[in-house]
């Protein structure tokens, strides 16, 4: 039986291994680590990845790190494998911004410091210096992780520092930062508006923007990740009976958006966007008040 090529054994073969193993096989020979460390291999596999069964859940407690696969069948999970993380950090200081095909983009609380980590790799990359006090900040920045339409990982990081607010894109392929124009209201620098985590779905990263009272303005700040240009469009139309929270989740290429309102009672609906446009798909029996945090923000790898 004759010899497989190695273009049929790293792309047909190796794409469909989980990320650990794709990992050692780096170091088979210098041919093997050039091709499974180029843009393609990592679209390839990142595609197979997404449709597997094999899905875990990255757990961080105050020092340690845990992943667990995820039993579908009964909606449990499995034993647990500790991570070690590569950076030095402090007691309940590592949080998770946001992640992109199981790269996670992360802040040390303590410092400031923001960085790219890859928890099946432990390879990471410093995005700001330990001397950069204030580089970013809880409450008051927000984060999102994308790839563009040249396979470029790239963060988007949006500031607001007494009164100015400003917008820096990250670029992994290049190693540095630029300034891009914010085109929106500039009311949204202001800190009575909360902020979320960017939700990366069809070429266009989601923001939640909630004013922070009851009957205050709720809006969806999108950014095009290829025209790098700005645009609102309305949030559902939940009751303002309450505060007003929204969590984003991408589902197959699909933007869903969980909201829920009332003071003494809760109630959460889900919603699809379909164009600009809203279309409420589930309603949930009132509960009591939760942070919709708890149970929406869970990172995939």
């Amino acid at each position: 039986m004759a010899d497989l090529p190695t273009h049929t054994i790293v792309f047909e073969i190796l794409t469909r291994l989980p990320a650990k193993d794709v990992g050692r096989s780096k170091s088979v020979c210098k041919q093997w680590y050039a091709l499974l460390s180029t843009q393609d291999f990592v679209k390839i596999h990142c595609s197979r990845s997404v449709v597997s069964s094999n899905q875990r859940v990255l757990l961080i407690d105050d020092l340690t790190c845990s992943v667990r696969p995820i039993i579908s069948n009964n909606n449990d999970y499995g034993p647990s494998s500790t991570v070690t993380f590569p950076f030095h950090h402090q007691n309940n200081d590592v949080s998770i911004l946001s992640h992109l095909n199981g790269l996670l983009c992360v802040c040390l609380n303590h410092t400031y410091e923001l960085l790219l980590w890859n928890p099946t790799t432990t390879a990471f990359k410093r995005l700001s210096t330990p001397d950069s006090h204030g580089f970013y900040i809880n409450n008051l920045d927000a984060i999102g992780l994308y790839v563009d339409a040249d396979d470029d990982y790239k963060v988007l990081h949006i500031k607001r520092r007494s009164g100015v607010l400003g917008v820096y894109v990250y670029s992994r392929e290049v190693d540095s930062w630029r300034n891009i124009p914010f085109i929106t209201r500039q009311e949204y620098l202001s800190p009575h508006f909360n902020w979320s985590a960017g939700t990366f779905c069809g070429g266009t990263l989601y923001f939640t923007v909630c004013e922070c009272w009851i009957g205050g303005t709720n809006v969806v700040i999108c950014f095009d990740v290829n025209s790098e240009q700005f645009k609102e469009i309305s949030f559902p139309p939940v009751p303002s009976n309450g505060m007003v929270q929204g969590v984003l989740v991408n589902g197959k290429n699909v933007l869903h958006m969980f909201a829920s309102t009332g003071m003494f009672e809760m109630t959460i609906d889900l919603w699809t966007l379909q164009g600009d446009y809203w279309i409420k798909v589930l309603s949930c029996p009132p509960i009591p008040p939760i942070s919709l945090s708890l149970w929406c923000d869970i990172h995939i790898m």
